[in-house]
């Protein structure tokens, strides 16, 4: 195990490349299994749920191959495994093997999903859509068993705009017979990247990144080459730091209509942003002006930067609010960013922020996004050491933090973590 220390007050220069989305590659790879044969990703993000996915798939009798940024993964010879616990109980996104799975076999076992633990999120929505398809689904001590005869296409409306929902559905219903329409749909990018790739393996989907999908079942499915998308969280994040830390970053590798509700905040609190065709420039400014900020579903402000965006408000003269109506309970850091003399309340869905300005402290990542606010907190401290705990979930977004970090001019290392701590 190992803590992060950074000595921060230097305002970041240079460039920084982003890498590939995770939130489309831990939908990608499982995807992949619908094949017959080898399926290629590149622009792979190298973190620590893509390792834990390849070993997953390993078990299943899969080859995988993983050099750099690219994946190979050949599932000619893949098995219906049950999988009640080991890996899958590492990361969330475990639950697209159900999907994936029940497509390729008509089956699948897979215990509940671990990952981040800021909020419990239901899968109902993914399992009322595997019934309306025709399994049968049963929980089993704590794993979801999966079964079909034969999947046929369904009309499936989505209480809720899930995305994971709306990829495991995809999934199941490439190789379903029949039609399926799924209403009220999620609409992210990373959706359009799912059904990109579904596409070139020979699926037959339409609409995705709208709020209706029409698939239509195929018997057999191909190996391809994709390129996976750039990581919009991953880009917003170095888009915040660049403006916490009064620097002059040029984000490149990104598509700049999918940060379009962070770019407004920004420009709103006084950052300034340059965007070109596949990066943007951020400089930051001496003062910023509070602002409120809600997180929505895509297109609105992205959840995922909810928790690094409270760390900029900490930043900015006045007061400024932040709700979150996407997950109700995602304010695990604010009790952190405290022991580092932010000044903020919550208060339901919402945190009321007052700018000041940020000690060094020890602090603890416990999700995520919350361990990327402690970050952005860590570099604008401008006297002392703070130390981050947790750095692990870091690792599930994040990749070549420390190096991207020092490359624009911060002062950050990693250092064991002693047991007694």
């Amino acid at each position: 195990m190992e803590k992060l220390m950074i000595c921060g007050g230097r305002p970041l220069r240079g460039t920084v490349q982003i890498s590939g989305a995770k939130n489309s590659a831990v939908a990608l790879i499982p995807a992949a299994i619908l094949a017959e044969t080898e399926v290629v990703l590149d622009n792979l993000p190298l973190i620590s749920d893509v390792a834990t996915y390849a070993e997953i798939l390993e078990g299943l009798g899969a080859t995988v191959t993983l050099a750099g940024s690219q994946i190979r993964v050949d599932p000619s010879q893949l098995k219906s495994i049950p999988m009640p616990n080991g890996p899958v109980k590492k990361l969330r996104a475990s639950y697209y093997l159900m999907g994936a799975m029940l497509g390729r076999f008509g089956e699948a076992t897979i215990g509940m999903p671990g990952g981040c633990n800021f909020e419990p999120r239901p899968i109902d929505q993914h399992i009322k859509g595997f019934e309306a398809l025709g399994a049968t689904v049963t929980n089993d001590h704590g794993s979801i068993h999966i079964y079909a005869k034969e999947l046929r296409g369904a009309k499936i409306y989505l209480d809720v705009a899930s995305v994971g929902a709306t990829i495991n559905i995809m999934l199941a219903a490439s190789r379903a017979k029949g039609s399926t329409i799924i209403e009220n749909a999620a609409k992210e990018p990373e959706i359009i990247d799912v059904a990109t790739l579904l596409n070139a393996m020979g699926a037959k989907i339409k609409g995705a990144g709208t709020e209706t999908i029409r698939i239509e079942g195929v018997d057999r499915m191909r190996g391809c080459r994709h390129s996976i998308i750039p990581d919009r969280i991953q880009a917003g994040t170095y888009m915040i730091i660049a403006a916490a830390t009064r620097g002059d970053v040029l984000i490149d590798n990104v598509i700049p209509k999918h940060l379009e509700a962070l770019t407004a905040k920004l420009q709103e609190m006084g950052v300034q942003i340059e965007e070109m065709d596949e990066s943007i420039r951020v400089i930051g400014q001496p003062e910023y002006t509070s602002v409120d900020v809600k997180a929505l579903v895509y297109p609105g402000f992205a959840t995922d930067l909810q928790s690094p965006m409270t760390t900029l408000l900490t930043q900015a003269k006045g007061v400024s609010i932040m709700s979150d109506y996407v997950y109700s309970n995602r304010f695990k850091n604010v009790p952190e960013l405290l022991r580092m003399g932010a000044k903020i309340r919550v208060e339901g869905r919402s945190a009321i922020i007052e700018g000041t300005k940020l000690n060094a402290a020890k602090v603890k990542a416990t999700d995520l996004r919350a361990g990327a606010s402690l970050v952005i907190a860590a570099l604008t401290v401008d006297d002392g050491i703070t130390e981050i705990t947790g750095v692990e979930y870091i690792d599930r977004g994040y990749d070549n933090l420390v190096q991207n970090l020092r490359d624009l001019g911060a002062d950050v290392w990693r250092e064991t973590l002693v047991a007694a701590e």
